[in-house]
């Protein structure tokens, strides 16, 4: 049976964030809230985390990976940015946005697209993933939380707690979530495409 921690939105509670930090370090999987939806977070390259997920979800290969970073900094870590993709990152983020960008080395294989050496990267506003990625060090796999067969995200953590407690380790309840995903944008060929419009001001990197 998971936990449930109930975490203030604006003020996370310290104590709570490192306990759920040390969670995630030991292989635990975690639903916790965004600037856009609430997700599923695990440690990242954690192989058996991210097959739970997988499964949980009913991802194929083909489905692109998120990483929740905390700032410019680590997400460059994972993603080859040029000056023109780094001044979008940087007058958009942080915020409700997944950037398609191609992948490092750094990038666990098991992470990046199949075909593409891509991967799908985040830095979320949210102040309680702040927090959490903050303690973590790293960037955590993120996906957002929608049930197979499911047209929109769970948003009533109380609900996700109901429906989910035998296949996850704890559930962050930060109030209520959105219904919306993130926008998607794919940098990883020079221009910037839309390709999911969801949470976040799609104007900039709409076509002219």
């Amino acid at each position: 049976m998971s936990q449930f921690f109930q975490i203030h939105p604006d003020n996370p509670q310290a104590r709570l964030i490192h306990q759920a930090a040390e969670m995630v370090r030991q292989g635990g999987l975690l639903i916790y809230p965004t600037d856009s939806c609430y997700a599923l977070g695990c440690r990242i390259g954690d192989k058996n985390a991210l097959e739970r997920i997988r499964r949980l979800r009913r991802l194929d290969d083909k489905h692109n990976l998120t990483l929740a970073c905390s700032d410019l900094s680590q997400l460059g870590v994972f993603a080859r940015v040029d000056t023109a993709a780094f001044r979008l990152l940087k007058n958009n983020l942080p915020g409700p946005y997944t950037f398609i960008l191609a992948a490092t080395r750094e990038v666990p294989r098991i992470l990046q697209h199949p075909k593409r050496r891509t991967i799908g990267l985040r830095i979320p506003g949210n102040p309680i993933a702040q927090a959490l990625l903050a303690e973590l060090g790293e960037p955590m796999f993120s996906t957002s939380l929608i049930l197979p067969d499911e047209p929109l995200p769970l948003f009533d953590p109380y609900e996700m707690r109901q429906m989910l407690e035998h296949q996850v380790d704890l559930i962050i309840d930060g109030g209520y979530g959105s219904t919306e995903v993130s926008s998607v944008i794919d940098l990883s060929e020079g221009q910037a495409r839309l390709l999911r419009i969801g949470c976040g001001d799609p104007a900039p990197f709409a076509d002219d």
